[in-house]
Order: C-alpha cells, then sequence, then structure tokens
C-alpha cells in the first residue's frame, strides 16, 4: 500500500475583516483529500486478507466515491456502488469524481442497496460518506494533531468550525478534544438530521459538537448566489481553493455566529476540490455576472 501522511499544514488567513487559522487537510493526498484520508485511513494500515470486494452507497458525485475507487484499485479489489439515480446528462457526460470512479473501475448500480447483513466476510462495506466507528481511528489522528499544534503555539483557548455532512468528523473530533468547543453546521440534512447521525455513532451527547445555522433552509446540491459570491471572495481574499458543496455554507454561517469567535478560530479545509468540476460550471452558467 502507498503511505498516507496524515500531517498536514495549519495557516493563518484573512477574510471578512476576521483572521482564521486554517487546518489545510486539503493538502494530504490528491486521492484522499480532507476528510477521507482521516476516515479511510484504517483500511490503509489493516489487512483484510479475505476482503475481495468493497461496497458502498451515496450520490454519484460523492468525494468518498471517489476515494473508495482509488483504495479499491490499489487494493485490487472490486468496487460496487449505489446510487437512487443518476441524472441523464451525467450518464451521457461523465465528469468529476463519478468520470473518475468509473475509470477506476467502479461499477455503479442505479438501485437501493440491500442490507449489509446480506454480505459475507469477503466484502467491505463501508457506509455512505464514511459514517462508522472505522473512520474514528483516523479522526483521532487529527484531534492529537491540533492538540500538539495548539500546545506548540501557545494557544491557550481555541474553538473548531468544520461544515458537516454526515457528521462523522466533527464528531470524533469533539470526542477527542474535550477542551475544546467544535463548531459544525448541517449542509446535506437539517440539525435533526445531523444530531442523529450523532447519536447513531455515539450516545454520549457530551461527546457531541454545538450545531449553528443559518436561519434560511438550505437545500444540498441547489446553485446558491450567496455561496457562489463567498466562495469566489474566499479565493479573491485568501489564495485558496475550497469546496463548492460545504464550504460556503460553512462559511457563511460561521461569519453569521459571532459566539464562535469569542476564542480563535480555526477551520478545517476538509478538501473535496475534485467536486468542485461539475459544480464550478454550472454555477458559471446560472450566475454570469458574478466573477
Amino acid at each position: 500500500m502507498t503511505n498516507l501522511n496524515l500531517l498536514s499544514p495549519t495557516e493563518v488567513i484573512t477574510f471578512e475583516g476576521h483572521s482564521f487559522y486554517l487546518k489545510r487537510d486539503d493538502l494530504l493526498h490528491p486521492d484522499f483529500s480532507g476528510n477521507k484520508a482521516r476516515k479511510f485511513y484504517y483500511y490503509f494500515i489493516h489487512d483484510f486478507p479475505a476482503v475481495k470486494k468493497i461496497v458502498s452507497y451515496g450520490s454519484a458525485q460523492s468525494n468518498a466515491m471517489y476515494s473508495l475507487s482509488v483504495l479499491a484499485k490499489m487494493r485490487g479489489w472490486k468496487f460496487e456502488y449505489y446510487v437512487d439515480h443518476i441524472a441523464d446528462f451525467l450518464k451521457e457526460n461523465p465528469h468529476g469524481n463519478y468520470e473518475a470512479a468509473l475509470k477506476n473501475g467502479m461499477l455503479i448500480k442505479e438501485e437501493r442497496i440491500a442490507g449489509k447483513e446480506d454480505f459475507d466476510s469477503s466484502i467491505l462495506f463501508v457506509e455512505e460518506g464514511g459514517r462508522q466507528d472505522q473512520s474514528e481511528y483516523g479522526i483521532r489522528i487529527l484531534a492529537e494533531e491540533i492538540i500538539a499544534w495548539q500546545k506548540e503555539q501557545g494557544i491557550e483557548k481555541l474553538n473548531i468550525f468544520l461544515p458537516s455532512g454526515t457528521g462523522t468528523t466533527a464528531l470524533f473530533l469533539q470526542k477527542h478534544l474535550p477542551d475544546i468547543k467544535v463548531f459544525t453546521t448541517p449542509c446535506v440534512g437539517d440539525s435533526a438530521y445531523l444530531k442523529k447521525q450523532f447519536l447513531a455513532l455515539e450516545e454520549e451527547v457530551n461527546h457531541h459538537p454545538v450545531i449553528v445555522t443559518l436561519e434560511k433552509k438550505h437545500h444540498f446540491g441547489k446553485l446558491y448566489r450567496d455561496n457562489y459570491k463567498i466562495w469566489l471572495k474566499l479565493q479573491q481574499q485568501t489564495g485558496v481553493t475550497f469546496d463548492l458543496l460545504y464550504d460556503p455554507l460553512g462559511w457563511r454561517t460561521l461569519l453569521a455566529h459571532p459566539e464562535v469567535f469569542s476564542n480563535p478560530v480555526l477551520y478545517i479545509h476538509q478538501g473535496g476540490i475534485l467536486g468542485n468540476e461539475s459544480m464550478l460550471p454550472r454555477y458559471e452558467r446560472k450566475y454570469k455576472d458574478l466573477k
């Protein structure tokens, strides 16, 4: 197996008049950037002699889907991925994570997945987005990196912010950083959905991050003018490229909650930039007046 180095740099950036620390997990690995490097690290360092195939499910442009396709290729495993729907345009014009995963040998099935209890020991079943106990292994290492960095920098108090899909990264970070407050915002569902995801992995609510939201409801995957505007501003002011699906809502929510700024803020850049290949042209078409 190729070595996966989990140590990422932390930079200081200024955005909209605020100073932030930015944990650059997007620089970890081109195929396993951000939280996917953390979530799937367990599968890098353990042997699975009986496994012949990975099975997972989610959306047709999932970052996790692509990373799992790379893992399967490296391991010599088959990779089977289930989706509820694939847009006709994507089928006819493969691009982004979808195209890259297909090139890695992914077999994609447009149907609901059977229960994982139906799989035998030759199949490694991975929950959508890596929402499972094994993800704690790599995320705990991230927590240890943050503690060491905080001590090295002499930062007494720290708050952490990151946007959430399944909430797995935020949850396990909070569990292993009891002296730091972790804030997150739901990007896929609402607060009730995110709390449900937390409880599925950790019943102890003291280990749950603080959920903050915007007043207006946000629909996952929908193109919002405000999201595109803040994404462009982030590039202009910081020189850093962020993901177009999660980070715009993350930054908008962060700036709307002054309580997060009670201590210095560390923003976790979780990668996912490959997905911009499909999102950016859509934004550029819809909001031609923004540059």
